[in-house]
């Protein structure tokens, strides 16, 4: 059971699909990833509510531009619950030479790739935006 692999098909699905915004079950994590995607403009934001039956909920909302285009090109999971990847600050990849991002699990929470990097911080690489 991969929910966070979960979480980034619903996303890729509703952007393939021009959707405004989604809405996803909460989590910490989810949240941080939300939050990374929202600083580097690949999302316009995202809301946390908690609906009716007293659940907590995340409401994502896409930004295109005028031709319809998601600056969002493709998601991808990097570390599975099968095969986890782990890496030291001087080994974590570059996405797409530094064009793209890369999310990671640290001990100081949910962190983008170059942060990571700069505060000499190694972690699991969970997924890569671009």
């Amino acid at each position: 059971m991969d929910t966070i692999g979960d979480f980034l098909t619903v996303l890729r699905n509703a952007i393939q699909a021009q959707k405004d915004s989604c809405v996803v079950a909460h989590s910490k994590m989810r949240e941080g990833i939300l939050r990374i995607f929202r600083n580097t403009g690949h999302i316009a934001d995202f809301e946390s509510f908690t609906c009716e039956c007293g659940l907590h909920h995340l409401r994502v909302m896409f930004r295109y531009d005028a031709e319809g285009r998601s600056p969002v090109v493709q998601i991808e999971r990097c570390s599975t619950p099968g095969r986890r990847l782990y890496y030291q600050s001087a080994k974590i990849p570059r996405v797409l030479n530094g064009m793209g991002v890369g999310v990671l699990s640290t001990s100081r929470g949910i962190m983008r790739d170059s942060e990571a990097r700069r505060q000499n911080i190694g972690g699991e690489l969970i997924c890569k935006i671009w």
